[in-house]
């Protein structure tokens, strides 16, 4: 390469370069050059001419494996070798890269590089590269595929490595690992569980099928060998000279024949020779010791074990310790009183601080769960049989059923910002200008409430034509059904609250005792007497039906899975059914001497209880497991006693609190209890 040198004129002369001494013995070889000059535009410093003259597109940002976007704040996007900043490209909109595209013919082939900003300019070469890889091909046109296959790494030693990488650290030093495991071997030689001095047994390759040869007991094939079954041994048919009177007659002789046809196969009649030289070969010698052999090689044999039983407790279950299922409610804490009369439901609002009471005294409770104080009581023209709080945090409002009349109630107590909210949604109704909307298919009408009525916390009246036993809520807190037993086709109707609109979802006629929501599908649970009934509200229609078996069915919950219910009978039997694995209950439980009234599930922990006329209240371990090859697991830890009877009535209500493992109870004594 040639030394240049700068001119003050920016121009560069290149030097005469000096002969060596053999250059100077040969004359044809010495020939002057010439000076040269170079113009340049810039100033360029002389060590740059050494390099080759393509030196910006090499640009190399030595950032390393930085994020760009921590320089989006600064004008450079890095650094260069020689620690000088490489400036970032101008910006351009989209008005300049427009013209760029049409005043440029090289603009679809440019690209813009991140790390340095530069425009580089795709080759022909570059773009061939490109189209080749998407369409699937090898990159280079010049490949070839059938090359063979040059394996630079081989499995014999060498005597020096293919590579000058040095050793990694860690195999200088000594693996902890491997020195614990040389340790737990050489204990293991100690103690004798390893013998180094004994040598394998070697097994034969052929010996005694089903005894020993009485040489080793390794000849077994089993370490305990089955005997082959032994043959019958020859009777007086077998002999070749039998009795007279085993000869058989030609009746017998017929019906041998017709099991031949038959079968295939049966037992050779005796026939009678004069000596042992008449008796003539066996015809079927051969095949019967042919399935004879087959038998014995073939056909496995097992020893049965008898089980050997101390006495008929081992055949019962093992069954958990108590102690293992709780927590679960063992005795009374608390004795709400205040009702003059039986008390019939209960309900607990969603967050466990407050429950609702209705009785035959007519009057609607709140009291407190904690404290016990009744913080507010509302009075009705008839007794109260039904009583559900709203599943929706932000609503405070209580369904009430009293004779035909369902009563949405604004208790006021708790939150005031979901009392206000409840207002807003009761004090005009939707879409209409007058206060009653009435439906004569469904046979109720919706009245909004008077200024008196409204003073003392009721909202809304929605008029049925049969007294109703029992409202449930759906989960969203919208919709709610109603259940009046004595309606005929309107003995279950679905309501909405938000619009003040009623449906008949039946029209045949259904005395239905107890209806739910399923808790997370669109499913809606009617209990007829003496079946349970699963509609699909989306398609409606009939899903399944479930055979209770049960004479009277008085009560129906729904597990919080949804895949599970349990319903109770007035027949005192609490019947669990399984929806994934029959029509027919998996589990009959009867630990009531009376008409069990209500059946209930708790939210969180594995509980269920029921109640019954006896005066008890029978909380179960109800454990339904992940695993659909297990069947839930029901067994009763506890029975809980305290309510006083009352004109043949016991307990008619249970509920649990949605958060702790506790049980309300409303009892016929007027009275109602709490169980932790």
């Amino acid at each position: 390469m040639k030394k240049l040198r700068k001119s003050t004129d920016n121009t560069v002369t290149s030097l005469k370069r000096k002969p060596t001494a053999d250059e100077a013995d040969n004359e044809d070889t010495l020939i002057e050059e010439e000076d040269t000059l170079v113009m340049l535009k810039d100033e360029t410093p002389l060590d740059e001419y050494e390099q080759d003259s393509s030196d910006e597109e090499d640009v190399d940002n030595t950032i390393g494996d930085v994020p760009l976007r921590w320089y989006d704040q600064y004008d450079h996007v890095g650094y260069t070798r020689d620690a000088k900043k490489i400036l970032k490209g101008a910006s351009r909109d989209e008005i300049d890269s427009f013209l760029e595209k049409v005043e440029n013919p090289d603009f679809w082939r440019t690209v813009i590089r991140k790390t340095t900003g530069q425009e580089v300019k795709l080759s022909d070469e570059d773009i061939d590269v490109i189209v080749r890889l998407s369409q699937g091909k090898f990159p280079t046109r010049n490949a070839d595929l059938d090359a063979p296959w040059l394996d630079f790494f081989t499995r014999d030693v060498l005597d020096m490595p293919l590579s000058s990488r040095p050793e990694h650290k860690r195999s200088f030093v000594p693996s902890r690992i491997e020195a614990l495991k040389v340790a737990k071997l050489v204990d293991h030689i100690k103690r004798g569980f390893i013998k180094l001095d004994e040598k394998p047994l070697e097994k034969p390759r052929f010996y005694m099928l089903w005894k020993e040869d009485g040489t080793t007991d390794e000849m077994r094939r089993l370490y305990r060998p089955q005997p082959a079954p032994k043959l019958r041994l020859p009777g007086h048919a077998e002999s070749y000279k039998p009795p007279l009177e085993y000869l058989p007659t030609e009746a017998e002789r017929a019906r041998h024949e017709q099991q031949l046809e038959e079968n295939g196969s049966a037992r050779p009649l005796p026939r009678l020779h004069d000596s042992l030289r008449s008796v003539p070969a066996y015809p079927d010698f051969i095949s019967e010791r042919f399935e004879r052999c087959l038998n014995l090689y073939l056909c496995p044999r097992k020893t049965v074990t008898k089980t050997q039983l101390s006495g008929p407790e081992e055949l019962l279950p093992e069954l958990p310790d108590k102690r293992d299922l709780q927590p679960y409610p063992t005795h009374c804490n608390q004795v709400y009183t205040g009702h003059k009369n039986i008390v019939r439901t209960l309900s607990i609002d969603p967050s466990g601080q407050l429950f609702a009471s209705g009785s035959d005294d007519r009057t609607l409770k709140i009291w407190e769960v904690a404290t016990g104080r009744c913080l507010k009581t509302i009075e009705f023209k008839d007794a109260v049989t039904a009583v559900a709080w709203n599943p929706n945090p932000k609503l405070s409002v209580v369904a009430a059923a009293a004779g035909k009349r369902i009563y949405m109630v604004n208790h006021g107590v708790g939150d005031r910002a979901a009392a206000a909210n409840t207002d807003g949604v009761f004090r005009t109704p939707p879409e209409r200008d007058d206060t009653t909307i009435k439906s004569q298919k469904v046979g109720c009408a919706w009245r909004k409430a008077s200024e008196g009525e409204w003073a003392q916390g009721l909202r809304l009246t929605i008029n049925i034509s049969r007294q109703c036993k029992q409202v449930t809520w759906h989960a969203k807190g919208d919709y709610f059904a109603t259940v009046a037993p004595d309606a005929g086709n309107t003995s279950v109707l679905i309501h909405q609250m938000s619009r003040w609109r009623s449906q008949m979802p039946f029209r045949k006629t259904q005395r239905a005792q107890a209806a739910a929501f399923h808790p997370l599908r669109p499913y809606f649970f009617v209990a007829t007497q003496n079946h349970v009934k699963v509609f699909n509200l989306v398609k409606q229609e009939l899903s399944k039906k479930l055979a209770g078996g049960a004479k009277w069915i008085s009560s129906l919950a729904i597990h919080p899975r949804g895949d599970n219910l349990a319903i109770g009978s007035y027949d005192r039997r609490v019947h669990w059914f399984d929806l994934d694995l029959s029509k027919l209950p998996c589990h009959r439980l009867r630990f009531h001497g009376q008409a069990v009234r209500q059946v209930a599930f708790h939210k969180r922990y594995p509980l269920m209880a029921s109640c019954g006329d006896d005066g008890k209240i029978m909380v179960y371990h109800a454990k339904v497991f992940n695993d659909l090859m297990k069947n839930a697991l029901v067994l009763p830890v506890k029975v809980l006693k305290g309510h006083s009877l009352y004109d043949d009535l016991g307990v008619l209500d249970v509920a649990f609190h949605p958060e702790q493992p506790w049980a309300l109870s409303a009892g016929a004594d007027g009275t109602v209890r709490l169980w932790i």
